[in-house]
């Protein structure tokens, strides 16, 4: 009895190669030729994160503690909250890494604005259409499953090493909870609510805003926490292709080796990632807290 054939019958090498250059040689020329032009187009967003950045690293560092901290309480409403949020800051500070943490806000902030600006209307359209809601769930599934490292490697091609290339990456590695959240919230609203509005003389608009959202809000500001949550993992990543922050010096430590530098930096990661993920959290509770009760 013969035995069967262990190997898969792939390509030829040189069918591989010849599509591999072929891919790779188009790349580069759309590069070329293209490059300065998507370089020019995200100047604003480079600005505006420059802008951010400048205002947490060169404004006295009090003020920078009680505007976060007015923030937490605004947001949760809870002392045990701001008391942590202040007692993690000025630990960090204390520690000597006041200004590679704010940089890493800044790139975290922005990230997460970029992403709701496009991925709450991507949400609220595919609740809207089941075509489109087709189209955009398989390319969600892609994002969410792809290697985080390939995320870095059009990027940097197109756009080279820094800033703006690093936040790219970071948004569309963070942006699919937003929009899936946003979708399912959006789905999820009773329909009687909905027909009532529209018996009412609601325009499409007028449910939107004034019945669909204020009741899915709670699960979009779920999808908001576990966009902040990827955003900050995904920063660190992209200290790699120059993104500032507390990511650089975990590479150093990694790179030679310093164990103390690679444990406190990444123990302030785990402070701001907790920060951010329990303010968003008690404002989502507070958000339940105000739906209205269904009736027995």
């Amino acid at each position: 009895m013969a035995l069967l054939q262990p190997d898969f019958p792939a390509l030829s090498e040189e069918t591989l190669a010849a599509l591999r250059l072929h891919i790779d040689g188009s790349f580069r020329a759309f590069t070329r030729e293209h490059g300065a032009t998507l370089e020019r187009a995200f100047e604003p967003l480079r600005d505006f994160l420059l802008l951010i950045e400048k205002l947490l690293t060169q404004a006295p560092w009090p003020l920078v503690v009680a505007v976060l901290a007015a923030l937490a309480w605004a947001a949760s409403r809870s002392w045990r909250i701001v008391l942590g949020t202040v007692l993690t800051l000025l630990t960090i500070g204390l520690f000597g890494m006041w200004q590679d943490t704010m940089k890493t806000v800044a790139m975290i902030g922005v990230a997460t604005l970029v992403a709701l600006l496009l991925g709450l209307p991507i949400g609220i359209a595919m609740s809207r259409s089941p075509r489109l809601q087709a189209i955009v769930n398989p390319v969600l599934d892609v994002m969410q499953t792809l290697p985080i490292f390939v995320y870095l490697i059009p990027v940097v091609m197109l756009l080279g090493i820094g800033r703006v290339p690093g936040l790219i990456a970071v948004v569309i590695y963070a942006i699919p909870p937003v929009i899936r959240f946003t979708h399912l919230g959006l789905r999820l609203v009773d329909k009687d609510l909905l027909e009532a509005a529209e018996a009412f003389g609601g325009s499409k608009w007028q449910r939107l805003r004034h019945v669909q959202l204020p009741l899915a809000l709670p699960t979009v500001m779920a999808g908001i926490n576990q966009t902040i949550m990827l955003a900050l993992a995904m920063v660190v990543i992209a200290s790699m292709i120059g993104v500032q922050g507390l990511g650089q010096p975990v590479l150093r430590a990694i790179s030679n080796q310093y164990f103390t530098m690679g444990l406190l930096n990444g123990l302030a990661i785990v402070g701001i990632a907790i920060i951010f993920d329990r303010v968003s959290q008690a404002y989502g509770r507070r958000l339940q807290q105000h739906l209205p009760r269904p009736r027995g």
